[in-house]
């Protein structure tokens, strides 16, 4: 081939949230289509494109550091994702950026690449992607975004400044994705948007076709017809709006996943309303509750905040009564930090550093315990493990409570393979992992 021909390499730098992951497939998918390759490293590439975060003050200072690591190790640098909505800090701090783009930009970030490397003639034998696109998950599970944006005003939050208002996809296009996606071999799909259960509201739950059939957009809906594309459907990021209850019969049948992630922030009325968040934590609980009658292995994730403007011993103490009622299987927990651009930096009586570490120390040493002594009663059980890894004396999987990359895993003495799953009788557990052997058959 002509060196005038030669395809140019692009690499890539994915940071941040399995969302912005979406972003960097939908990209890397249309660069492929236009006859561009991508490279693992900066040596051989034409130009770099860092897909940053930039929620949070130390997110943004790893988007930074990318970037500077990226001009440094090649020169040429497009910035793109949530930071590069923020323009003026990425060129005040990097000036020498080819071009910078904010999130879900993809059109942009393609002509930005365009305008660096001419993309080369057309050439069908290697223009020619996959039906599902380019995914970067391993080959047996993805990420399936529903939605971008969020309508919710939470003080301490600036997404919807950076990715805008809900704007739901069609529910036939996000099938045909899945249904793609099912064909090329993906056993678990991963649901995912910045509030999963607004799913429809922004369209007000227009009907839409699929395979000819007229489909109602909401979340119940679709997630209905999902289950029947692939064996683990699991929700991230759903709010605990009311209509949530009418998933916990899909999980009960074994047509969801017993799964959610559910942030829910805090447990304070008082904090939580200056979250601008709902308040109203003994409801929460009692849907907890029901929620578990229903589905005896429902796991629940969550995220709350410590150390928020206002937030006093007592906010605190009720936070943790709930986390020791709640018994939450996955925790995580952020010490308040000021984000530029949000409401709550206003807020008074902001609590001292050393204060939001303590507790969050409190917390996570509580969370550590109940973590501990859940994990422990899996002890014997026969569990269904999907395999991420084999390794040469075993692998390594995950439970239908786990969710790639943010949960626990299961360490698998015996033979497996990845990319399937296996029968695993549970034999010892921390606060986090688990570990059995394979069962025959």
């Amino acid at each position: 081939m002509d060196s005038v021909t030669q395809p140019g390499r692009i690499g890539f730098v994915s940071l941040g949230c399995p969302k912005a992951l979406t972003d960097t497939e939908r990209i890397v998918t249309q660069l492929r289509t236009d006859g561009y390759e991508t490279t693992a490293s900066y040596d051989d590439a034409d130009v770099v494109v860092v897909n940053t975060c930039g929620f949070i003050d130390d997110a943004i200072d790893e988007s930074l550091d990318a970037i500077s690591e990226a001009l440094r190790a090649n020169g040429r640098v497009i910035v793109t994702g949530c930071l590069g909505a923020k323009g003026d800090i990425v060129r005040r701090t990097h000036p020498d950026v080819l071009a910078v783009t904010g999130p879900h930009a993809y059109e942009e970030v393609v002509d930005a690449v365009h305008e660096a490397v001419p993309p080369p003639p057309f050439d069908p034998y290697v223009s020619l992607v996959p039906d599902h696109g380019i995914k970067l998950t391993p080959r047996h599970y993805a990420y399936l975004k529903i939605s971008e944006g969020c309508n919710h005003k939470c003080s301490f939050c600036i997404i919807p400044s950076l990715r805008g208002k809900l704007v739901s996809r069609r529910i036939g296009a996000v099938l045909e994705e899945a249904e793609s996606l099912a064909a090329a071999g993906v056993k678990e799909l991963l649901v995912i948007s910045q509030d999963t259960s607004a799913y429809g509201v922004d369209i007000r739950y227009r009907t839409d076709f699929w395979h000819g059939r007229p489909l109602r957009s909401d979340l119940l809906t679709l997630c209905e017809r999902l289950g029947e594309l692939v064996p683990w459907v699991r929700l991230h990021y759903v709010y605990p709006y009311p209509h949530v209850d009418d998933l916990i019969p899909l999980m009960a049948d074994g047509r969801l996943l017993p799964y959610l992630d559910v942030p829910l922030q805090h447990a304070s009325p008082t904090v939580l309303r200056a979250m601008r968040r709902p308040a109203a934590s003994e409801r929460t609980l009692e849907r907890i509750r029901r929620w578990r009658e229903a589905v005896p292995h429902l796991t629940l994730r969550s995220t709350f905040i410590v150390g928020f403007p206002g937030e006093t011993e007592a906010d605190f103490d009720t936070l943790l009564d709930f986390l020791r009622e709640a018994r939450l299987e996955r925790v995580g927990c952020f010490a308040y930090s000021d984000v530029e651009g949000a409401a709550a930096n206003a807020l008074p009586d902001h609590v001292p550093e050393a204060v939001k570490l303590e507790r969050l120390d409190a917390l996570m040493t509580l969370q550590a315990g109940i973590s501990l002594e859940r994990q422990r009663a899996r002890i014997g059980e026969a569990v269904d493990v999907l395999v991420d890894q084999a390794t040469a004396s075993g692998g390594v999987g995950r439970t239908a409570g786990d969710a790639p990359e943010i949960d626990g895993a299961v360490h698998i003495d015996g033979p497996v393979r990845a990319g399937e799953w296996a029968r695993v009788r549970i034999t010892e557990a921390d606060t986090h992992d688990l570990r059995g052997t394979p069962l025959p058959g």
